[in-house]
Parts: C-alpha cells; structure tokens; sequence
C-alpha cells in the first residue's frame, strides 16, 4: 500500500492542470495570429493562406479523434483495473466476513470484527485515491493530442 497515495493524486490533477494551461496559452496565440491572418487574407487569400486555413479544421478534426481514441483505450484498462480492485475488495471482505462469523467466542469475534472494519476503510480510502488518479490519467491522455497541436502550431507559427 502507497504511504501517501493523495499526494500522487494531488501531483496527476496538478500536471494535467499544468498541461491545460500551458495549451490555452498556446491555443490563444495561434488563435491571435490565424484571426490576423485571416483579416489580412481578405476575401481572396493566396494559396499559403488558404493551405493554413484548411489545416485549422483538418488539425481539429484530427486531434479530437486522436483524443477521443487515447481516453477511450486509457479507459479500457482502467475499466480492467478497476475489476481487479473490486474483485479484491469483495474476496477480502467476504473471506473477513467468514471468519468473523466462524469464530468461537464473543471478544475475539469483536476483535476480528474490528480488524475487518479498519482493513476495509484503508482499502476504501486508497480505492477512491486510485479512482481519482486514474481519472486525471484518462484526462492526461485525451489532453495529450490537442496539447502537442497547439503547442506546435504555436511554435511553428511563431517561427514564421
């Protein structure tokens, strides 16, 4: 078991979050400079122009299917991870709960009732720590396409 499973909960949602930003930052540069671009083109833009604004709705398109594709195989195997966790939680519980109705006498049976409800709290508390994790995963990987398009159309375009 993690020592500080909410640490590495709180470090995943603050990465994403990073990378969010770090996206919209890119995302509001290339906006600024293609809506120039497009004022400037005019109603007849040259074939440089028209090459760029073909690729503002191709990348889009492109990078919501890649995105769509990463969150639905990262949630395939959390699904499968998930199971996993479940199945333990239930075989644990249900093994507990069979030898705390198979024991002999009353006080040991509170004591292995105790042991039962506190094995089952630390194991809820670092299901739902996981849980949250593996949200901000599924998160990480759908963002990961549209962050390396912006990111790159901004640097491409500041380059030019």
């Amino acid at each position: 078991m993690q020592r500080f499973p909410l640490l590495n909960t709180y470090q995943a949602w603050s990465a994403l979050a990073l990378k969010t930003g770090e996206m919209m930052l890119a995302s509001a540069q290339v906006i600024g400079h293609r809506s120039a671009r497009i004022a400037a083109a005019g109603p007849l833009p040259d074939a440089r122009d028209r090459r760029e604004f073909t690729l503002m709705g191709q990348e889009k398109i492109e990078a919501a299917a890649e995105s769509a594709l990463a969150a639905g195989m990262r949630m395939m195997a959390l699904n499968q991870q998930i199971g996993t966790m479940v199945l333990r939680q239930w075989i644990g519980g249900a093994g507990g709960a069979f030898a705390l109705v198979m024991q002999p006498a009353l006080a040991l049976s509170g004591r292995r009732q105790a042991a039962l409800l506190r094995a089952a709290m630390l194991n809820s508390g670092a299901l739902a720590s996981k849980l949250a994790n593996s949200a901000a995963q599924v998160a990480q990987h759908a963002l990961r396409p549209v962050h390396a398009r912006a990111t790159g159309n901004a640097r491409r375009l500041r380059n030019q």
